[in-house]
């Protein structure tokens, strides 16, 4: 798999705005099968910041219903990249 595929999408919600804001942490939808050091290196050659740790969360799909009809939606991962100091990112930047 080529590492621009590991990184599906940033995540930009309050939660992650607020995280972004004080500890310097970015959120990502990632593909389900990768690992903590594909994405560190993903984001670093991608995006030529300094990654001091990544965090993982495997996030269960909601079951949702319509009237009589009961469904799932798809399960995902998500991952926690905290940059080293003095590092930023200017893609969640308005």
């Amino acid at each position: 798999m080529n590492r621009h595929d590991l990184i599906i999408e940033p995540l930009v919600t309050e939660k992650s705005t607020t995280l972004r804001e004080s500890h310097n942490q970015y959120c990502f939808v990632v593909a389900p099968s990768t690992n903590r050091a594909e994405i560190k290196k993903a984001v670093q050659e991608t995006l030529k910041v300094k990654v001091d740790k990544v965090r993982i969360v495997n996030v269960a799909g909601k079951v949702k219903r319509l009237n009589r009809f009961i469904g799932k939606r798809s399960d995902w991962k998500k991952a926690l990249v905290t940059l080293k100091k003095g590092e930023k990112l200017t893609i969640f930047e308005g």
